[in-house]
């Protein structure tokens, strides 16, 4: 299937950015969202060749979501590929973390995968094409201290991507997860070991290779471990 129309949610810095200059490289429209258009913004003019669009949305609101899918579908057309990107980590013992920060990971990382992915699914039905690209990380592998809510998000978002590839196995719908580890993103920056984290640039070749159609072939997820690190 050829893709045409590219959404990628926190597309304003890290892993969002790199896939957004790749797809954008390829000829695609890009449309770039996030919660912060001056990173938008600084995406688009810094990296993209190509032509894209930008829109600022929260994607822990169903209804901003909504709202921001169809005014791709009136303004770009179709979706042929979703990529939830977006995600927040605020790390700490389980009995230190805030009720904020607690709702702020499972909003964003596991409700505004789960949003954003309703919103694409009935036109990627009527077509019985179209991808979508869950970002979910190694953090929904297994456990790790000081980042139990976080994981618990991840673990969430995995097990929606299993459940969703299920849903959706006689369709001609792919769906894929990403499991990758530390990055140089600004989620990890200031990191003690930051230097030895993977570019997002290499983590986004190595997805877009992935989620290339082959005949009888399909990757429904990889793992993208950094030799340095232990999860």
């Amino acid at each position: 299937m050829d893709v045409h129309v590219v959404v990628i949610t926190g597309a304003g810095s890290g892993l969002g950015a790199s896939l957004a200059k790749k797809y954008s490289d390829l000829c695609c429209h890009v449309c770039l969202l996030g919660r912060t258009q001056t990173k938008l913004i600084r995406t688009a003019e810094t990296s993209l060749s190509h032509n894209h669009s930008i829109y600022e949305v929260d994607v822990s609101s169903k209804s901003e979501v909504a709202k921001v899918m169809q005014l791709i579908k009136e303004e770009v057309g179709q979706i042929d590929l979703l990529i939830n990107n977006a995600g927040v980590g605020i790390f700490d013992l389980t009995e230190n973390s805030s009720e904020e920060s607690i709702h702020q990971m499972i909003d964003i990382n596991l409700k505004g995968t789960i949003f954003c992915t309703q919103e694409v699914l009935n036109d990627m039905k009527k077509r019985n094409q179209g991808y979508i690209v869950n970002i979910v990380s190694l953090s929904g592998k297994r456990g790790k201290a000081s980042e139990s809510v976080y994981r618990a998000s991840k673990f969430g978002s995995r097990g929606f991507t299993e459940s969703l590839a299920i849903e959706l196995e006689h369709t001609a719908i792919r769906v894929f997860g990403a499991y990758m580890g530390n990055m140089k993103t600004e989620l990890w920056e200031g990191a003690s070991s930051e230097k030895t984290f993977m570019e997002p640039d290499d983590v986004a070749d190595v997805i877009m290779e992935s989620i290339k159609p082959r005949k009888y072939a399909s990757i429904e997820e990889i793992i993208i471990k950094n030799i340095k690190e232990k999860y």
